[in-house]
């Protein structure tokens, strides 16, 4: 039997001196398990996300929306793939608004070095399928958005941690939890591809997940934040219920909320295909067979 899961605001404060802590592990085998935590998330999962989008100011030392935001309901599908269990594939479509119904995005992951992932964008109102390029040719191009917001394909990236270094700056106390400050540097190969110069990354340490991350563009400059407000553990996994960037050029902000999440789901690998962005008919039978599992 299969249980859905809903998520609620949960957090658990376990002050220890950092001394009496031993992780005495290197920055790489922090993003080793990073990683792990992360492909435990896309196991056969079925995930309703909503995510929020304006301009923002600073009003009172808090980050607040200038307008009200444009808000998409949007439900995901993610199973791991490859012979390890390191690839994954996933697709996601628009719910609401209804005139962007239909919307969708396929996408293929590959943990293997120099092999870009794959990506399609499927545009309803047009009709056809459009290949996204993985990565980035130019310093200046701009990554391709996730459905319109400031999420992108490059930020979505999990995995790969062959393209890039990383060194431990230090850990410290962050939000009354154990953290290690990380600083992620791509490699040539990866650097030519990324708008990246260097990402900053604050990883808790007992959850194993990025709680925080300023990302720099190739002048040093920083140019996007990613803060997580709220962590739950769920089927054993830690999860980011809420997870905010901001882009600091354009003062605009994406929030993307986990609004339930199913593990464990019976899914037919035909669905990751780019008949089901087209075929909608195709692509109701499979999600109707996926929604019926929750209830």
């Amino acid at each position: 039997m299969f249980k859905k899961f809903k998520l609620f605001i949960f957090f658990t404060i376990i002050i220890i001196p950092l001394s009496e802590i031993s992780y005495a592990k290197t920055a790489r085998e922090i993003m080793e398990n990073v990683d792990a935590n992360s492909r435990q998330r896309n196991k056969s999962v079925f995930s309703l996300l909503k995510i929020s989008t304006c301009k923002y100011g600073i009003k009172n030392k808090k980050i607040k929306c200038r307008q009200s935001p444009s808000i998409k309901t949007i439900e995901s599908v993610a199973i791991n793939t490859g012979s390890s269990g390191k690839d994954s594939k996933s697709i996601a479509f628009i719910l609401e608004p209804p005139t962007e119904s239909g919307v969708g995005m396929l996408v293929y992951t590959y943990d293997e070095i120099g092999r870009d992932n794959e990506t399609w964008l499927y545009l309803s109102a047009l009709g056809r399928v459009k290949r996204i390029v993985a990565s980035n040719s130019e310093a200046d191009s701009e990554p391709v958005s996730i459905f319109g917001s400031e999420f992108t394909n490059e930020d979505q990236e999990t995995g790969k941690l062959n393209d890039y270094d990383f060194k431990l700056l230090k850990e410290t106390i962050f939000k009354n939890n154990q953290v290690a400050i990380i600083q992620q540097t791509p490699k040539p190969h990866k650097a030519i591809k990324s708008r990246y110069s260097k990402s900053i990354l604050w990883v808790d340490l007992n959850k194993k997940i990025v709680v925080k991350a300023k990302l720099y563009d190739k002048r040093g400059v920083e140019i996007r934040r990613l803060l997580v407000g709220k962590i739950e553990k769920i089927n054993n996994v830690w999860l980011a219920r809420s997870t905010t960037i901001l882009n600091l050029n354009a003062k605009r902000l994406s929030n993307m909320m986990l609004v339930s999440i199913n593990f464990g789901m019976k899914i037919n690998p035909k669905l990751f295909s780019k008949r089901s962005l087209t075929d909608k008919a195709f692509r109701k039978k499979h999600l109707n067979d996926i929604r019926s599992q929750t209830n």
